[in-house]
């Protein structure tokens, strides 16, 4: 549900963006300056991923994990969608994801929820969700019943 309330909200904004920048230049430059965005967002894209690609590659071939190379090409498949998205908005954010230290900031805080997340699920995975209550174990002999009586 957050996420379609956050879907929701950046429409709203997307639109309301859009909305101020026709009424402060014109409808017709608004739709120019949005295929302009949107064709150099591609070519970074393309240059973008192709160098994680080949960071990829160089990792593979030295047998190290590509780690960091994964998160980038995730992250730059991301901005190539956001690029195709209509609005200024998410424009803003697909070249903050492509520019590398802010990818590489984007990248850590991904990888440290997703260590927390796996944290978390392993704790529950071993003990159970819930909360742990301390307590004390108390052996009780068990109780045999000899006599038993018949149900009339």
């Amino acid at each position: 549900m957050p996420v379609l309330a956050l879907l929701l909200v950046g429409f709203f904004a997307e639109v309301a963006v859009m909305i101020a920048v026709g009424n402060a230049i014109g409808g017709l430059w608004m739709i120019a300056l949005l295929l302009v965005g949107s064709l150099v967002g591609l070519s970074l894209v393309r240059r973008q991923g192709a160098q994680a690609l080949a960071a990829l590659r160089q990792s593979v071939t030295r047998r190290e994990q590509p780690h960091q190379e994964m998160a980038d090409g995730m992250l730059i498949a991301a901005a190539g969608a956001l690029i195709m998205v209509p609005g200024f908005l998410s424009d803003v954010v697909a070249l903050f994801l492509l520019f590398p230290p802010t990818r590489k900031v984007v990248s850590r805080r991904i990888a440290r929820k997703a260590e927390a997340a796996a944290l978390k699920f392993e704790h529950e995975r071993r003990f159970g969700a819930g909360q742990v209550i301390d307590g004390e174990v108390v052996d009780v002999e068990p109780v045999v019943i000899t006599d038993r009586r018949e149900l009339t």
